[in-house]
């Protein structure tokens, strides 16, 4: 790593490795370390030259075939040119002070456009192509943190739910790429909800925690990974109605069937201690614990 002096400043001047041949037509490169204290540009230039190099490997990995990993490189591209990664719909919306900052950063020293860095910069990566079954794949490790002091029994109870909403829709609507899901997609799985209430002895609530925990998977992994896709997901829920009281036991029930002599022999004292109290106070046996 060589530091040059140019004019009254400190440049870092360094070959770029062959491996990024590819993504950096460049034989070296010349970067500014905007000092002019060699003791600071020394400090600077192994930072420097790491940003850069960090910067080639996303762009390498930006080739690849998987949508995932090209999207987290234009992240990191963007970053290392100090952006935050947008799509394009969200560039376009850029006041124009940004959005030529933007393409500024494009601008070889040569006046050439840099092919490479403009699809991070400029946001059109292409969304990676997840389907609905896939992405409740990711959202089990997007949500480790959610059960991580959870039992076995307790995970198997908190994912059992959201397995079966995604396997409804799934049935429904068939295994899409959650990019191509549209408002249509989730008003069928609405409607075949509404069937099923009115064909079987389910109630609203059955519905909508389905429709809750398909929520939840897709936005969960929508935002997490940066797709911003936006889902049409609003105004699904249905109506649950007037809720419907138990009927609480008779006194005489009460009276004659669980206070009556002997009626509560085959438990323990402790089990017919929190079996009265339950019957006195109402309480729940989860309150004990």
């Amino acid at each position: 790593m060589r530091l040059m002096m140019r004019g009254n400043t400190w440049h870092l001047r360094r070959r770029v490795p062959a491996r990024f041949a590819a993504v950096e037509s460049r034989r070296e490169v010349w970067v500014s370390l905007k000092t002019d204290s060699r003791r600071q540009a020394a400090r600077k230039a192994t930072a420097v030259w790491e940003s850069l190099v960090a910067a080639w490997e996303a762009q390498l990995a930006g080739r690849s075939d998987d949508g995932t990993a090209r999207l987290d490189a234009a992240r990191a591209i963007a970053a290392s040119h100090g952006l935050t990664y947008k799509p394009i719909r969200d560039v376009e919306d850029l006041p124009l002070e940004e959005l030529l900052a933007r393409v500024e950063v494009l601008q070889r020293r040569d006046g050439t456009a840099n092919a490479v860095t403009a699809p991070a910069v400029l946001g059109t990566i292409e969304v990676p192509s997840v389907t609905v079954s896939e992405a409740l794949r990711e959202y089990w490790t997007l949500t480790s943190d959610r059960v991580r002091d959870k039992s076995a029994d307790q995970k198997r109870r908190w994912e059992n739910p959201r397995k079966k909403a995604v396997r409804n829709f799934i049935d429904v609507v068939g295994d899409k790429p959650v990019a191509e899901l549209t408002r249509a997609d989730f008003l069928d799985f609405r409607s075949w909800w509404l069937e099923r209430l009115a064909e079987e002895t389910l109630t609203p609530n059955s519905a909508n925690k389905d429709l809750i925990h398909l929520s939840d998977v897709l936005k969960t992994v929508d935002e997490l990974k940066g797709f911003d896709l936006n889902l049409p997901l609003q105004k699904l829920m249905l109506k649950e109605g007037d809720k419907k009281e138990r009927v609480p036991f008779s006194d005489a029930w009460v009276r004659d069937r669980l206070l009556a002599q002997d009626a509560l022999s085959g438990l323990n004292p402790e089990a017919r201690a929190i079996l009265v109290g339950m019957i006195n106070t109402g309480y729940l046996t989860c309150s004990l614990w």
